[in-house]
């Protein structure tokens, strides 16, 4: 393969992505490969991981997996550039690169959020993925493991809990319902959602934790939306994927499972 059909297959697995991230995918493959004849930039450096990640995705075998690659890629171009346009310079403190007996850092990251695409049966999680690798390639403060430990824990949410994470992040502008949570609702659906806040607390992203019985089977009083918040972990993960910018009708539809209107 020439150098010139590989920046052409390359290109082709970002334009590919349309049926996830919409017709912005060729604009985007035009940003990382054809930089001279796009209206918006992107970082050279960051151009250049992008057309390595790219290229290596190329050759995917199944389909969709190169559907949903292309797509994380065309978003992570997508908000780089809406960062560049604020102000926000990518990282420079050797993140792009060489390191003494190891490729770049931005290499390793990007490669693990496409696979992390590619595993995206629910392809709603793509856009933040994307998102998730834009935000750390501008963010110096972001190490790269502890951008992997939030990509592992990303990878272990499904989507509606993506949406309460979201809700709970926004509460200062979207008030959290009042109403308590039912702990064993009749539902299915309700069951499965409040599983799904119930796991959040759990791993450590929603305080408060879940409380332990009390002695002499007192009964606790019961959790309601409005008194969740984020931890630490719940922070980062926030921050990273950029939940801020989920759509209002994913966080209403994952409340509307709980069976809590929004306030």
């Amino acid at each position: 393969m020439t150098a010139f059909e590989d920046t052409a297959t390359g290109r082709a697995l970002i334009e590919a992505g349309s049926p996830v991230a919409g017709s912005m995918t060729r604009a985007a493959a035009t940003i990382v490969f054809q930089p001279a004849a796009a209206v918006v930039q992107v970082d050279d450096r960051l151009a250049a991981c992008l057309r390595a990640a790219a290229t290596d995705a190329a050759g995917l075998p199944l389909r969709r997996e190169q559907v949903r690659a292309g797509a994380v890629l065309a978003f992570a171009v997508e908000y780089a550039a809406t960062l560049g346009r604020a102000g926000r310079p990518v990282r420079g403190d050797g993140f792009f690169s060489d390191r003494s007996g190891s490729r770049p850092s931005a290499d390793g990251i990007a490669e693990a959020v496409v696979g992390a695409a590619r595993r995206s049966v629910d392809e709603r999680r793509v856009r933040h993925l994307g998102y998730l690798f834009a935000e750390v390639a501008h963010s110096p403060d972001v190490g790269t493991e502890l951008a992997l430990r939030a990509l592992r824990l990303a990878e272990s949410l499904g989507w509606r809990q993506l949406a309460l994470l979201a809700g709970v992040g926004r509460r200062d502008r979207f008030p959290l319902p009042m109403a308590p949570l039912e702990d064993e609702p009749r539902a299915w659906s309700a069951w499965g959602a409040r599983e799904d806040v119930a796991d959040l607390q759990r791993s450590g992203v929603l305080d408060p934790p879940i409380a332990a019985p009390r002695p002499g089977g007192t009964a606790l009083p019961r959790l309601r939306l409005a008194d969740l918040r984020l931890t630490r972990r719940g922070v980062l993960l926030h921050r990273l994927l950029v939940l801020d910018l989920l759509h209002d009708d994913a966080v209403t539809a994952a409340l509307a499972d709980l069976g809590l209107p929004r306030t």
